[in-house]
């Protein structure tokens, strides 16, 4: 099976001449091996397409792995979250599901062969001490005074060190390669060390905890993996990956590293994002502001969207920053073809029809989707008393200003013409009510006569309108680089973005959306494309706003 000319990149090139070669015996076999020290982000969906992706490209497996080899960060809250992101996205791991810490006595005995085999010691020396003999790119380091000890010493104290007979930092096990090496990680890089702490899934049983170099590439090889795809910045780390496997003797896989995905005006650091859940910048990891893919998920993202936007990023060497707007294109694509459209009125502004029956309703015919002729249609209720947008009127308009205005008529989204005939304020000179006149010749929206009006505008019955709460969202940072400031002496924090939430409060929608559910996604005519929120209620109705329009009907109403 080989993938379409489309998606050929480098890494599903090298899968395919391994196939032809039969480097793997026909084989590919990926894997998706997050940390779970953190929700995953827009980044992460990108390695989760390719690693899935490949596999079911060419006809292979892909694992999921949690490499959970640091007991301090790591939580079972993340590792549940990782696993319903992957799900989300459209991908399954079947039964390879699989840990880390599955692998601990395994990694040990490996350990203890590289000791006999003398290729690994333990050391006495502090960590400062331990990074201050490494030397420097240009200069060798230090050979640390406890790399000759002998290797029954050696297997005795790094059995000691597992039963708990010494402090933390009083011992670590290192690989003895090259002090002088030119590749600094290769300078007898650190195996093991000491923690105790509680581990989600081993407990207490583990005093001592292997570092994510010497476990990576080992858990690799006992699954059997052919292609160990990665992101960029583990190139550096491939020569200790490939020293570990040769070391021992065992299945090699290769690995394969691409460039990372970053957006402007967000952040793709896991501490960082922490960071703001932490200290309240946002309300939690799947904050609608958050470019995690939780977050994402609750602004009303759909999964079809990301795979979309990770397939046209591309996979290549060189490192870059894609703009945000390319990511909300995609949305907007995915939801103009399959978000139902209804009318939601933000920022209310009555209407009454003066000549229009008080007591009479017409249930009128609009389509739930123009790009998707098996959505039908709804019936939307029209009666005397509306709500329109405020910005939608003006009693002085310039010239340029299409919409409602005295003496002006334009088109109710579905409905009919009307002329604005009157405008009532308020004791403060606030307008709060515009009276209009109607014409019923007009129904559906034509004229019989076939005069035409300049604006279309949406609107929402007074008698039978839902309200809700809408939250606007903007970009998290104000700068495309959050790390670029100002200041020297302020951080990447000074960049938030204090206007990147609104919430609209007692915004009018239409009726049909009280029987919307958590997740239902819409275009609200004219303003954008919307998500029910999970703080939806029974009593309470919340939206959150996934993305602007900027549609071609939008661009011709905004010069109204």
């Amino acid at each position: 099976m080989t993938a379409s000319s489309e998606y050929r990149d480098f890494v599903r090139q090298i899968v395919e001449d391994d196939l032809a070669s039969g480097k793997w015996g026909g084989r590919v076999h990926t894997r998706f091996p997050p940390e779970p020290n953190g929700y995953l982000h827009i980044g992460h969906a990108k390695s989760i397409c390719l690693n899935f992706g490949i596999a079911k490209e060419y006809g292979g497996k892909c694992n999921l792995r949690f490499d959970d080899t640091n007991p301090e960060k790591e939580d079972v809250e993340y590792v549940d979250s990782i696993m319903e992101d992957v799900r989300w996205l459209g991908f399954d791991w079947e039964d390879r599901l699989f840990y880390a810490s599955d692998y601990f006595e395994q990694l040990y005995q490996w350990a203890e062969l590289l000791i006999r085999r003398e290729k690994a010691y333990v050391c006495s020396l502090s960590l400062e001490e331990i990074r201050s003999g490494r030397g420097t790119p240009s200069e060798p380091g230090t050979d640390s005074p406890w790399r000759s000890r002998s290797v029954d010493e050696n297997l005795d104290l790094f059995r000691r060190m597992r039963a708990g007979e010494f402090p933390e930092g009083a011992h670590v096990l290192r690989a003895r390669i090259d002090m002088a090496h030119k590749h600094m990680l290769l300078r007898d890089p650190i195996m093991y060390r000491i923690r105790y702490a509680e581990h989600h899934r081993t407990g207490n049983k583990w005093c001592i905890y292997p570092t994510y170099d010497y476990t990576h590439g080992q858990s690799d090889s006992l699954e059997q993996i052919t292609h160990s795809i990665c992101t960029l910045e583990f190139e550096n780390h491939r020569p200790l990956y490939d020293w570990y496997c040769e070391a021992l003797g065992i299945h090699h896989p290769q690995q394969i590293e691409f460039n990372r995905l970053n957006l402007t005006y967000t952040m793709m650091s896991k501490r960082r994002l922490l960071l703001l859940v932490q200290e309240g910048f946002v309300s939690g990891w799947d904050d609608p502001r958050m470019p995690t893919i939780c977050g994402l998920r609750r602004r009303g993202y759909t999964p079809e969207s990301i795979r979309a936007f990770v397939a046209y990023v591309g996979v290549t060497k060189n490192n870059a920053t894609m703009d945000m707007v390319v990511l909300e294109n995609h949305l907007r694509e995915d939801l103009n073809r399959n978000a139902a459209r209804r009318m939601a009125v933000l920022n209310p502004l009555k209407v009454v029809i003066t000549n229009y029956p008080e007591d009479q309703c017409d249930e009128l015919d609009a389509i739930n989707n123009p790009e998707n002729p098996a959505a039908g249609s709804r019936k939307v209720p029209f009666s005397r008393e509306l709500f329109i947008e405020q910005e939608d009127f003006m009693e002085d308009p310039p010239k340029k200003f299409f919409r409602l205005g005295p003496g002006r008529e334009v088109r109710l989204r579905w409905a009919y013409f009307i002329t604005c005939t009157e405008v009532i304020k308020d004791s403060s000179g606030k307008i709060v009510e515009i009276r209009c006149t109607y014409d019923p010749a007009t129904k559906g929206g034509d004229a019989p006569d076939g005069r035409k009006v300049k604006a279309t505008l949406h609107w929402v019955s007074a008698r039978h309108t839902v309200k809700a709460d809408v939250r606007l969202y903007d970009h998290l940072f104000v700068r495309e680089d959050p790390d670029e400031v100002a200041d020297p002496a302020l951080d990447w924090k000074s960049n938030l973005n204090p206007a990147s939430l609104q919430v609209v409060t007692g915004a009018m929608l239409e009726p049909s959306l009280a029987s919307a559910v958590v997740g239902d996604r819409f275009q609200f005519e004219r303003l954008g494309y919307f998500c029910v929120d999970r703080e939806t209620t029974a009593d309470r109705l919340v939206f959150n706003r996934s993305v602007t329009l900027k549609d071609a009907w939008a661009k011709e109403q905004a010069k109204g």
